[in-house]
């Protein structure tokens, strides 16, 4: 989210720094990594689809200026009992006008054969579903930022960010930095560096594994969509064999486990491999091969589950974000947008009111 507000302020000609107490593209938070999922309905809140029709078009508009490709249309099909929250999430969601279709298991299992699901599922798919290759879009965001003029910083860790007057202090390991404004999307650091705002934020410990599929030819981007199940196991996600690295799939939330930004264990148990792979071996058998490789991940999470992104009570010259929960890559560039509306213009046309610090109030 830093990165795409930095790329927003700097394609405005505003002069701006980025600072980041590791280096760009580290594994330390939840923006590394090869792939993230994309869709425009969601089922944890239907009503994000505005800010995901914004978030598509600045998407591609980041591709046409770097020349890349970044986004991966594969399709999205999201599966799970009809009275479960995936399914009546996301139909609600696919209300808002969108392109998608309900199959049954039989339906399902035709078009995609590596699924094999209960009679009793079903699925959404929308057509416009995919991945964004995470690493990637991050680099170009920074990339954008520092060709329209943008300063980045990297390996100092900012201590604190003060209000000085009308404008702000950033203080770091390295000194201060005076600034009119300041972002901060500090992801899992966000209480530490502001503990007076009592953020009800709790930090969890993800886990995901990528397998060798014992059938590869039904596991290419071009055969299997990127998919959701919510199951007796719990909600799991995963993408299409890709850059060679075999399927990725993961259990959202994993163990539920908080922990620290600073101090987490980043070594994969047995109990971890467990969770995760179980209902691979019973719903898509044939993925079910040897781990290839493994990695860990923060979700900074919130009660309700969904974003921070406000200006700090009595001092609208420092603006917070924490658009995270597990779900908040794919809405990087929007939120990258929001952060700079707010402090060039005080104000945004998106809806941020469901995200307003006031609600822990």
């Amino acid at each position: 989210m830093g990165s795409a507000a930095l790329c927003q302020l700097a394609c405005r000609g505003l002069r701006s720094t980025g600072i980041e107490q590791f280096e760009i593209g580290h594994d330390r938070g939840s923006s590394h990594g090869a792939t993230r999922m994309i869709r425009l309905a969601h089922f944890e809140r239907p009503s994000y689809v505005p800010l995901m029709r914004r978030s598509y078009a600045l998407w591609h508009e980041l591709e046409d200026i770097v020349h890349q490709r970044l986004l991966h249309i594969t399709g999205i099909a999201e599966i799970g009992p009809p009275t479960g929250d995936v399914i009546l999430g996301t139909r609600a969601g696919a209300n808002a006008d969108l392109p998608s279709e309900v199959l049954d298991a039989q339906a399902l299992m035709r078009r995609y054969p590596a699924f094999k699901i209960p009679h009793s599922f079903v699925a959404i798919f929308q057509p416009d579903g995919g991945f964004i290759e995470a690493s990637k879009a991050l680099a170009a965001n920074i990339a954008v930022a520092k060709e329209r003029g943008a300063a980045v910083r990297t390996g100092e860790k900012v201590i604190a960010v003060e209000p000085a007057g009308s404008g702000v202090r950033v203080v770091t390991d390295r000194g201060a930095i005076t600034a009119d404004f300041a972002i901060v999307a500090a992801g899992p650091w966000l209480c530490s560096l502001f503990p007076e705002l009592r953020l009800p934020l709790t930090v969890t410990r993800q886990v995901i594994g990528w397998f060798e599929p014992q059938q590869p030819e039904q596991f290419a981007a071009s055969r299997l969509p990127a998919f959701m199940f919510e199951s007796e196991y719990g909600h799991h996600y995963g993408f299409p064999a890709y850059a060679d690295k075999g399927i990725k799939f993961a259990k959202h939330h994993h163990l539920g486990e908080a922990v620290h930004a600073d101090s987490y264990e980043r070594t994969v148990s047995a109990q971890d491999e467990t969770a995760i792979r179980a209902p691979l071996a019973r719903y898509l058998p044939a993925a079910n091969g040897p781990m290839r490789t493994t990695e860990t991940c923060l979700y900074t999470m919130t009660p309700d589950n969904t974003f921070i992104i406000d200006r700090v009570p009595g001092f609208p010259q420092i603006v917070v974000a924490s658009p995270c929960c597990g779900h908040g890559f794919k809405f990087a560039p929007v939120v990258g947008e929001i952060l700079a509306d707010l402090v060039t213009q005080g104000t945004t046309a998106h809806d941020i009111a469901p995200f307003r610090l006031a609600r822990f109030s």
